[in-house]
């Protein structure tokens, strides 16, 4: 489990291809408190650290993962958003947040307001109704307040401020319009879905 806040913007440092693909993660994470086998959310996706050394770890992807996910856009010199998993006693900042994706989103517009940066994501239609005003989404591994939402037949489209601060402790320093994202929904609204469609 994770709560989506993110600690520390790692850099793919290599990729490697093979029958799935695996990635090298350059980190500020003290590694030595790190185990092999633990469970790091990386660009709001859970990965298994396969190995590691003072200062990276790698990962394992599979081909189902890169199909659902925006890891398949993944390259040398990409930076993501990186969190360690919960520790029972851990402060909740964001909210609780799984690192299975839900679909991948594509950032519809990128523009400056004030000092904010406003970021529409625009998404699959058919997950619209896990989507409110004032509600949480996790984008790219980060928790965020959705500012507002629109629909239209084909797609949702949500809107997101990033603060400066957000700016600059997340790899949304690097984003642009036209880039893919990691979506996960807040499991308390998959869950009010569910009822909904039963009642």
């Amino acid at each position: 489990m994770f709560t989506g806040i993110v600690t520390d913007v790692g850099k793919i440092s290599k990729v490697i291809n093979n029958a799935d693909r695996r990635f090298v993660i350059s980190t500020a994470f003290n590694m030595d408190t790190v185990d092999i086998g633990a469970s790091i959310a990386c660009g709001g996706v859970c990965l298994t650290v396969v190995e590691k050394t003072p200062n990276s770890f790698s990962v394992d992807v599979s081909q189902e993962s890169l199909r659902v996910t925006s890891l398949s856009d993944w390259a040398e010199g990409s930076e993501i958003n990186l969190e360690r998993s919960l520790k029972l006693g851990d402060e909740l900042g964001g909210h609780i947040v799984t690192g299975h994706v839900d679909c991948v989103g594509q950032i519809a517009a990128f523009e400056a307001v004030g000092g904010s940066i406003k970021m529409d994501v625009s998404i699959p239609a058919e997950h619209r109704h896990l989507v409110a005003e004032k509600g949480s989404v996790c984008v790219d591994g980060a928790s965020l307040t959705v500012n507002g939402v629109e629909d239209s037949d084909n797609e949702c489209l949500f809107s997101i401020n990033l603060i400066p601060h957000t700016q600059e402790v997340t790899s949304f320093r690097k984003s642009a319009t036209g880039d893919k994202v990691n979506i996960e929904f807040d499991v308390l609204a998959r869950y009010v879905a569910r009822l909904q469609n039963q009642g």
